[in-house]
């Protein structure tokens, strides 16, 4: 019996948890130790009672990595390039790992995320992207049931995707300076990796699509007004009338086929103002003479709680990540690791590092995805449609920091 892989963590804050969540469903790995500003501790002691192992609390990066195999990412995008940059050293001073896994976003800007690509293969790292929504079950079940269908009628030709729910957990994500932005950056990047991964013929590479343009828009509607700006400053710290960041964004990307010419679309629609029974992901496609849905709030269990039963319930998310209702019609998911693609996209990662091998998604992707959110911000803040074939436009969006991101989103919003 092989060993099972040792998993360090870096960050333990809401997705490091989610992701143990998940863990709890896949062999051969184990949390072997965590390091974090906040929190280590009490992930620690949950990891164990869940039987992932038996983690030691790091005080840095550099000593985590010499105790483990596999080192994850999950802490702050602002502390992304800092995290890696304590990771590499302690590779190139003789810590020997089988690979290092981000989740997304890659990099608030293009610069940040290609200077993580760098970073890793100046190491020989192998690595992942951690991008969930590829990997969920439904979506991979709708386009493995289309296949025959795709063969004899022609790949789909317009997808619609959206990540939609009332707001993040923590502080920074609400910060556009810490976060890179806002909704669009949070979420935007989710919706616009699983549009183009379900436009993609069955068989080829993640990137065969060629982007051709972006033309996107974005407002700060809800968490603007008067109210809801007081409520944000007084439970997250952050004042909208100050930075403001979008809470609304939509766009679309033109992909072209280079085997065949076809332009094919995928839409996104990514909000922080949905204030329904939580989280939803909503992706449907559209080819000749067929289709598919996938919605997230239409679950096969159902729960009604009155407002007397309510009364004892402490805990809304328990029945969905980001409920903010305890009572009425409940919307309840029994497995949410599973269902949006943790599970797997763990799975596949640590199988592939075991092989010696990138995950499916490598920090390369990661870094195509960044561009896409980037040039998405260029096009809303222009109000023009981005050309991802001008040279010209390609070379901008190297350097290019969206104001949003800057703190100057008042400007545009």
């Amino acid at each position: 019996m092989p060993k099972p892989l040792k998993l360090g963590l870096v960050g333990a804050g809401f997705v490091a948890r989610f992701h143990c969540i998940g863990l709890k469903q896949v062999r051969g790995v184990e949390v072997a130790g965590i390091t974090a500003l906040k929190g280590a501790e009490a992930l620690a002691q949950s990891a164990k009672e869940w039987g992932l192992g038996e983690p030691v609390v790091y005080p840095s990066i550099a000593e985590l990595a010499g105790n483990v195999d596999v080192v994850a990412l999950f802490a702050p995008n602002f502390a992304r390039v800092a995290m890696m940059e304590e990771l590499v050293g302690a590779v190139k001073a003789g810590a020997v790992l089988k690979g290092v896994i981000c989740e997304k976003p890659l990099g608030r800007t293009v610069a940040e995320a290609r200077r993580l690509v760098e970073l890793a293969r100046s190491a020989a790292l192998r690595t992942a992207y951690f991008e969930n929504q590829i990997f969920m079950k439904p979506i991979r079940a709708a386009l493995a049931q289309l296949e025959p269908v795709q063969k004899a009628m022609g790949p789909l030709s317009l997808t619609r995707s959206s990540e939609e729910h009332g707001g993040p957990h923590e502080g920074w994500f609400w910060d556009p300076t810490k976060q890179g932005g806002g909704v669009l950056n949070d979420m935007g990047c989710h919706s616009i990796a699983v549009g183009w991964y379900a436009l993609t013929p069955r068989g080829k590479s993640i990137t065969f699509l060629q982007p051709q343009s972006v033309s996107a828009e974005v407002a700060l509607l809800k968490w603007g007004q008067p109210s809801w700006r007081a409520k944000l400053l007084k439970d997250r710290g952050v004042d909208y009338s100050k930075v403001p960041a979008e809470d609304f964004a939509t766009g679309m990307i033109t992909y072209k086929n280079p085997e065949t010419g076809q332009k094919v679309k995928a839409q996104f629609t990514n909000s922080w103002m949905f204030d329904k029974q939580g989280l939803r992901l909503f992706m449907d496609g559209m080819g000749p003479g067929y289709a598919f849905e996938v919605n997230t709030l239409v679950s096969p269990l159902n729960i009604f709680i009155g407002d007397a039963a309510a009364e004892a319930i402490k805990d809304a998310e328990t029945a969905l990540e980001k409920a903010t209702a305890t009572r009425g019609l409940l919307a309840v998911q029994p497995n949410e690791a599973d269902l949006y693609g943790y599970t797997d996209e763990n799975e596949d990662a640590l199988a592939a590092f075991n092989q010696g091998k990138d995950g499916q998604l490598p920090w390369s992707y990661g870094l195509e995805i960044t561009r896409l959110v980037i040039a998405s911000y260029m096009a809303a803040e222009t109000r023009k449609t981005v050309d991802l074939t001008d040279p010209a436009t390609v070379k901008a969006l190297e350097t290019y920091v969206p104001l949003i991101a800057q703190g100057r989103g008042a400007e545009v919003l």
